[in-house]
């Protein structure tokens, strides 16, 4: 039992970048019933089968993935708190995970029949490659250091989240389902900032370790990233061989696995760079959101067009 209790105190903060997020985060605050998903029915209808599959199929990934996220990931993560503050912002980013998962089934509910989406889920359920990815996620989680538990969902949010992230930005960029993109922008939005405050409070973390245990983590790190690599260039296979963009969005996921080791303070891997991913799909990725409701004015902008994300600067450690 506790001798006493610490009430959390904004006034006098420890880190600042814990007040910054914070601000940040619950400014971006929105929640998916505001978004009129019903609007992108016309264009859902037109799709050819191949291409609703691709759709479905991202989105019962992400959805499982979201769900890691959100019930064991920042669980594991507040077992290792630097600050009382930090705790307040994992609480923050354990609730939007939630959002975002819920989100995914505001989109079936909208686009498929009750039996589609059973068939949905239970294919999350059995997909080796799907799989293979959130059981090495979470049992890193269970069972990692508090730097490796950092390191997984820092590659959960920046990398492993995009193969799917991938197919609403291509059809955005071709005015198609724009309702259910700016969900996605959305998301988007919220995972760069997770992405970059995790991966700063892992590299607050890893500045503390002598030359040595920081030349085994770091090859720890970049064996794990080959190791989902990997698994992801099967699961993109799988998933766009049919529909021909399986090489545009490993170039993307490539991309965003740099993104990822930027995010900790490590060099990049691979030599893609935003130059080489589709243009389409990177204009896709600016955090602006478009707002439907010009009664009240808190659509799916939530008053918020011109809030972005934090960048890379704002987690720089001097």
């Amino acid at each position: 039992m506790k001798d006493y209790y610490q009430a959390i105190n904004w006034n006098k903060l420890e880190d600042q970048i814990d007040k910054a997020t914070w601000e940040k985060l619950t400014e971006q605050f929105w929640l998916d019933t505001r978004i009129p998903l019903s609007n992108d029915l016309a264009d859902w209808r037109k799709f050819a089968p191949e291409h609703k599959k691709v759709v479905e199929r991202v989105f019962g990934g992400l959805t499982l993935l979201d769900t890691v996220q959100s019930e064991d990931g920042m669980d594991s993560l507040m077992k290792d708190i630097r600050t009382q503050h930090e705790r307040a912002v994992l609480n923050n980013i354990q609730f939007m995970e939630s959002v975002h998962a819920k989100s995914y089934s505001s989109i079936f509910s909208t686009l498929n029949t009750p039996k589609e989406i059973e068939e949905i889920f239970e294919w999350t359920h059995t997909n080796k490659y799907l799989q293979y990815k959130a059981q090495k996620i979470d049992g890193i989680y269970r069972t990692g250091t508090p730097l490796e538990k950092k390191v997984a969902s820092v590659f959960l949010e920046t990398f492993l989240f995009y193969s799917g992230f991938y197919t609403p930005l291509y059809w955005l960029g071709h005015n198609k389902l724009a309702n259910v993109a700016e969900i996605i922008k959305l998301i988007l939005r919220d995972e760069s900032v997770h992405g970059t405050y995790i991966g700063y409070k892992f590299q607050l973390g890893f500045r503390e370790l002598n030359q040595e245990e920081q030349d085994k983590l770091s090859a720890w790190i970049y064996d794990l990233l080959y190791d989902l690599y990997a698994n992801e260039e099967k699961y993109t296979h799988y998933l766009y061989d049919e529909v021909g963009w399986a090489d545009k969005v490993l170039t993307f996921l490539r991309y965003n696995a740099n993104k990822a080791l930027m995010n900790l303070g490590l060099d990049p891997l691979f030599p893609d760079t935003a130059d080489d991913v589709d243009p389409v799909v990177m204009n896709g990725i600016s955090t602006t959101t478009s707002n439907h409701d010009f009664f009240s004015q808190v659509g799916n902008g939530y008053l918020l067009g011109d809030v972005e994300a934090m960048s890379d600067e704002d987690y720089n450690i001097k």
